[in-house]
């Protein structure tokens, strides 16, 4: 039995990890879609914001149940930067929904992913051929020249796209220095206290029991669930794969706008999805990974912490994934053979 209390793991079932990892990934990004999807029909009860409000609001309760984080867990400056996390958390869920309140879901996700896409172009030295493409894909998404795109939704998204990019780099840093669940277990609560502030005095006083089941029903089918399915993922996939398959997220949005909400788009707008899909991988693509000294033992996450040349903590994947999920969970063992030996390069993974 290896370290991970699994026995008998062989190549036959590193190749069937691989496989039930690809399958997490893709349910998970499924239900970040359905959740999303599931939000729009609390529009005309309690409005954009008031859903993004109560999704978040139950998802920090049951973090801080399930999590219950430790103040030894973080130095000053940490769990500062937790708090940071927070707030970015809370914007892009804040802006995200008031964008899918004026634009096909589509769309909004395709807009809100140029912030991730844009930490990854940067990581992949420069290529110009990435972000070109992307801007084509947001020039058919949008059609400016038609003049009836939501000028506002396009706004919302693209703030939402800033929130994110700053939440993976706020998630490199804490994952560098936070074990485990920590720093979600502070982040979703103040991202819950953030949209209190923002959203709360509105909805709250029109919130009825049916609507709190309901909030944590889709606190569970987003964040909670997709988080728990990303930390499963990455335990058997590597961040080029995972990346890849991240990719393709605003293709699923897509489909879950058309099938569940009837938001038809034209053939110019599933061309400019098809483009910022394949901006997206290409800069995953060449997003080149950090080498580490393979005789070198990792930098353990936390300082108090001896250096452990047998430790798979995956605090460092958010630097060489080049486009990190909004569930960046760190110190994910991954399930392989390999999970004793020398860190290579890209070895290592990351998690809306």
């Amino acid at each position: 039995m290896d370290a991970n209390g699994f026995g008998g793991f062989t190549g036959d079932m590193r190749t069937g990890g691989s496989r039930t990892g690809v399958a997490f990934a893709v349910l998970s990004m499924t239900m970040v879609q359905l959740g999303l999807a599931a939000s729009v029909g609390l529009f005309d009860r309690v409005g954009p914001e008031g859903a993004a409000w109560l999704r978040l609001a139950c998802a920090g309760l049951i973090v801080l149940v399930l999590f219950r984080p430790r103040p030894s867990s973080f130095s000053r400056n940490s769990f500062l930067v937790a708090i940071g996390l927070g707030v970015a958390t809370a914007g892009v869920t804040l802006l995200f929904m008031a964008a899918v309140a004026r634009l096909p879901l589509g769309t909004a996700s395709a807009l809100e992913f140029l912030g991730p896409l844009g930490v990854a172009v940067v990581r992949s030295r420069g290529r110009l051929i990435w972000p070109a493409l992307a801007f084509v894909g947001v020039l058919l998404l949008t059609q400016p020249w038609r003049g009836s795109v939501d000028g506002i939704g396009v706004l919302f998204a693209l703030s939402a796209a800033a929130c994110w990019a700053a939440y993976i780099i706020l998630t490199q840093h804490l994952g560098s220095n936070v074990t485990g669940m920590q720093g979600m277990g502070v982040s979703l609560p103040v991202a819950a206290l953030v949209a209190t502030a923002i959203a709360g005095p509105s909805t709250i006083p029109v919130m009825t029991w049916q609507l709190v089941l309901t909030g944590f029903g889709l606190a569970l089918l987003l964040p909670v669930i997709p988080f728990s399915l990303e930390y499963l993922a990455l335990r058997r996939l590597d961040t080029g794969v995972f990346g890849t398959l991240m990719s393709l997220e605003p293709a699923l949005a897509l489909l879950i706008g058309w099938i569940f909400l009837t938001q038809s788009p034209t053939l110019l707008q599933s061309i400019g999805i098809a483009a910022v899909v394949t901006a997206g991988i290409g800069a995953e693509r060449t997003t080149p990974t950090h080498p580490t000294n393979p005789t070198a033992p990792p930098t353990p996450t936390n300082p108090t912490e001896p250096s452990d040349p047998h430790n798979t903590s995956e605090a460092d994947a958010p630097h060489q994934a080049g486009i990190p999920r909004k569930a960046c969970v760190p110190d994910v063992p991954r399930k392989t053979p390999e999970a004793d030996a020398p860190h290579k390069p890209g070895a290592v993974v990351s998690e809306h």
